[in-house]
């Protein structure tokens, strides 16, 4: 007898459906798996073998072909161990086949018959949901996420036998109800850290709250012990939370990397990646003969932090120069190509030359100058002309060091930024690709970054000294623009373009 059963696998982070066909006719007793499957898909067969037995069903010793459509589709993972149970289940009429036609089913099996979570449930519900499927057949540790979907009856069990019961008798099942996920977005940590924890350091708490109203990129460069690290951790205490829309695009892309099996079924905090200095390109962008997100992605719509920049590869910092412009990165094989959406805040850190203390008051620099030379040539032009924010952090003073700390917290800075990002809401009403100001175009500047005479010529000033490109003159006009939301200034001024112009001084510090 002859099953269908549909489920799905993932591609980028989008969903293609794949019907499992599952045929149980005479001859040698044996299991056939067609469809380009991977080696986990191939050792399916044995677990589903092993798993029916253990259940208390019945193995049917006849020849069993299992065809994945469509054929020219790579079938990776675990997540067609239940769709091929169900199938064959269903092929030696064990369970009723009405239901099957209506339903993806998505699932690992264990042994001993028990469903285990899977990754790329989020992305693979809302595919389904737009094919025109009723519901979805899930373990019950991917409940919550593929709630996230609406119009989609969700039924999730822990172990096979239930879905069995479930296929027979669906009567006598309700689907899942999703939690209540504003409280969850509301529940949002600070990440455990709070920016009053910082002393002193007024100019880099400065950069880090124009950083967070604007989604500008910032890099702290400064001695040993200076504040650096400390200063980047705590971006993520100070932006926005996330909306329900955001969160489920974060979510979408931790589901497709796996990461959500035991986090819940909402990525409700902005994310906070800090890869080592050790990492390679395609681990920060992503890749693969089959191409997962890389940390660039998984930071996507929150922070990316970038500790000790000067000890990355050249050629590994370079991969960041067109999503940085771009907000998505685009990788390329010979069977596929997919695109991932990158659009996060670059915050970085790095020593201002190989020992340490290039320009420190107290400590002298042991490094030539041709030491130093190389030091920042692991930092291209284009690279810094991308980093909007560029911050010395000096060393803190004696009295500086024994006091308390006694800066704004955390709560109070994001007040503020949140209050300037409702004004970019506003501003950028008709414009639903913009969701801050490190994002305008050349054609929204001259819309919304006017200059008058004073502030035009402190610009062009500012770019013969500096030496400045296009590009780099208008991120300052983006910095500028930020400074004036957080002053609710309606009009860009001489003094927000000159407060904006002094975070453009080492864009080549040797």
């Amino acid at each position: 007898m002859l099953a269908r059963v549909w489920s799905a696998s993932i591609v980028g982070i989008d969903a293609v459906k794949v019907g499992v066909e599952v045929d149980v006719s005479g001859g040698l007793p044996g299991i056939i798996v067609l469809g380009l499957p991977d080696s986990a898909v191939q050792e399916s067969k044995e677990r589903v073998k092993a798993t029916l037995k253990n259940a208390g069903f019945a193995f049917p010793m006849r020849k069993i072909v299992i065809n994945l459509t469509p054929a020219d589709l790579r079938k990776e993972g675990p997540c067609f161990d239940l769709p091929i149970s169900v199938g064959v289940l269903a092929a030696s009429e064990q369970v009723s086949v009405e239901l099957l036609g209506d339903y993806l089913f998505l699932g690992e099996v264990s042994l001993d018959g028990s469903l285990r979570p899977v990754a790329g449930v989020l992305p693979i519900a809302a595919a389904a949901h737009k094919m025109g499927i009723t519901g979805l057949v899930v373990p019950a540790d991917n409940a919550q996420e593929a709630c996230l979907v609406e119009g989609l009856a969700v039924y999730a069990f822990k172990n096979l036998t239930d879905v069995a019961d479930f296929l027979n008798y669906p009567r006598r099942y309700k689907p899942e109800q999703l939690d209540n996920t504003v409280e969850m977005l509301h529940a949002t940590s600070l990440h455990g850290a709070d920016l009053q924890d910082v002393k002193a350091q007024a100019h880099g708490r400065r950069a880090l709250e124009i950083a967070a109203a604007g989604g500008h990129n910032l890099i702290f460069v400064g001695p040993p012990g200076s504040g650096k690290t400390m200063l980047a951790r705590r971006l993520p205490s100070i932006l926005p939370p996330l909306s329900f829309a955001e969160a489920l695009e974060v979510t979408r892309i931790h589901s497709v990397a796996g990461l959500l099996k035991n986090r819940g079924s909402l990525v409700c905090d902005r994310p906070f990646r800090s890869p080592h200095h050790s990492a390679s390109g395609p681990s920060l962008v992503g890749g693969g003969t089959f191409p997962r997100p890389g940390e660039i992605s998984l930071a996507h719509l929150g922070v990316l932090f970038l500790d000790e920049l000067t000890e990355f590869k050249r050629d590994v910092l370079e991969f960041l120069r067109q999503p940085l412009e771009d907000g998505f990165v685009t990788i390329s094989r010979t069977k596929q190509s997919v695109m991932f959406p990158a659009q996060f805040t670059l915050v970085a850190s790095t020593n201002p030359c190989p020992c340490g203390y290039y320009g420190d008051t107290i400590q002298q620099c042991t490094c030539s100058p041709r030491q130093r030379e190389q030091y920042w040539a692991k930092l291209s032009g284009p690279l810094m002309d991308r980093i909007d924010l560029q911050v010395a952090v000096n060393r803190l003073k004696p009295e500086e060091i024994t006091q308390q700390p006694t800066g704004e917290s955390s709560a109070t800075v994001r007040e503020r930024v949140q209050q300037a990002r409702d004004r970019a809401f506003q501003r950028f009403e008709n414009e639903p690709n913009l969701r801050c100001n490190a994002q305008m175009q050349s054609r929204h500047l001259q819309k919304w970054c006017k200059l008058d005479d004073t502030s035009r010529n402190l610009l062009e000033g500012a770019i013969r000294k500096l030496g400045l490109s296009a590009r780099a003159s208008d991120r300052i006009l983006k910095v500028a623009r930020t400074i004036a939301d957080l002053a609710g200034d309606e009009n860009l001024q001489a003094h927000h373009v000159a407060e904006a112009i002094q975070y453009r001084t080492i864009d080549r510090m040797q």
